[in-house]
């Protein structure tokens, strides 16, 4: 049975044979090990193409910026995992990166898509109004504990302000802040998840690909995380903490 189309049978990422291993073009062994920072290789692999000095650097920040937040909802996903199945340390990395979706961690995507959206069609109100009459909230804005403001997002349109990279994807998202108390009746902060789609599509981040900034990075916390648990752990006190939290109310 032939599903999806079967017509295109390349990939132009890795190839090798018995003396070399290319990837994007690159001598792994004689160009890449040694003398390429793991950042600047993972825009390579994502794109095709080195990053420049400027798209380094944001990609750098953006990482730093989305890796590690506390004890949010993949971080305990992921001891508490390995609290139950240290032998699989691999398992609670995934465990960790399976809830990587529109509320937490992978709203970075999901604010991408809507910043694309807001440039390519250009009315910022329409577009928000049409999010709240789904009963969507606004991705990008609002945060339960900087609700002055997320000091990694000021921070990342501070630098692209310095770097002189603001472009359209940021320009949108102003725009969107400025439209809340007209649309929505209040204003609201630009979020980590808001600032890192506009910085990256503006310095030329693919829009597809921007949920991997986010899995990428949780996945450096993660490991801290795990190895943490492996000599001091508390996955069964955040296990033994939500039994005593949640009350029985069934019949």
């Amino acid at each position: 049975m032939r599903i999806g189309k079967q017509d295109a049978p390349f990939t132009a990422i890795c190839t090798s044979d018995a003396h070399s291993i290319t990837v994007r073009g690159q001598d792994l062994v004689g160009s890449v090990i040694g003398n390429t920072d793991f950042t600047t290789y993972f825009w390579m692999l994502v794109t095709g193409s080195k990053p420049t000095e400027t798209q380094a650097f944001f990609a750098n920040a953006v990482l730093c910026a989305i890796a590690e937040h506390g004890l949010v909802p993949s971080v305990v996903a992921a001891r508490m995992t390995y609290a139950a199945a240290p032998e699989a340390f691999h398992g609670a990395v995934a465990a960790g990166l399976l809830g990587c979706g529109s509320v937490v961690l992978g709203s970075a995507e999901v604010a991408g898509r809507f910043l694309a959206q807001v440039v390519e069609k250009g009315d910022v109100a329409a577009e928000i109004k049409a999010l709240r009459a789904e009963k969507k909230a606004i991705p990008g804005f609002g945060h339960p504990q900087h609700s002055e403001g997320d000091p990694r997002a000021n921070l990342l349109l501070k630098l692209a302000a310095d770097h002189g990279i603001e472009g359209p994807h940021i320009k949108a998202l102003r725009d969107i802040q400025a439209a809340l108390p007209d649309t929505i009746g209040r204003s609201l902060p630009i979020n980590v998840n808001g600032a890192i789609p506009a910085v990256m599509l503006d310095v030329g981040f693919p829009l597809n690909a921007l949920k991997g900034i986010s899995l990428l990075a949780r996945t450096a916390s993660l490991i801290g995380h795990l190895q943490e648990e492996t000599e001091r752990p508390i996955g069964f006190i955040m296990s033994g903490a939500a039994a005593a939290a949640i009350q029985y109310d069934g019949p």
